[in-house]
């Protein structure tokens, strides 16, 4: 699953917070807009599996995707 930190109703790390207590084994890449890395890095210690920028960057996208099925 792929994840904004920022979203509407629930910011990207309580929804993944949600997300692993229901599933803990649920594979998440966290997306952010530069600026936002102390976020992502919380999210990552909360059991994201990676990180990516925007704009994207297709290499890092698909290295993300990449360890998440690893």
């Amino acid at each position: 699953m792929t994840m904004d930190i920022t979203m509407p109703e629930v910011d990207g790390l309580e929804a993944l917070k949600m997300i692993r207590t229901f599933d803990a084994q649920a594979k998440v890449v966290m997306c952010s807009a530069m600026g936002q890395q102390g976020m992502v890095m919380d999210a990552i210690r909360a059991g994201a599996v990676d990180f990516i920028v925007k704009p994207f960057d297709t290499d890092r996208v698909i290295t993300a995707i990449d360890k998440a099925f690893a």
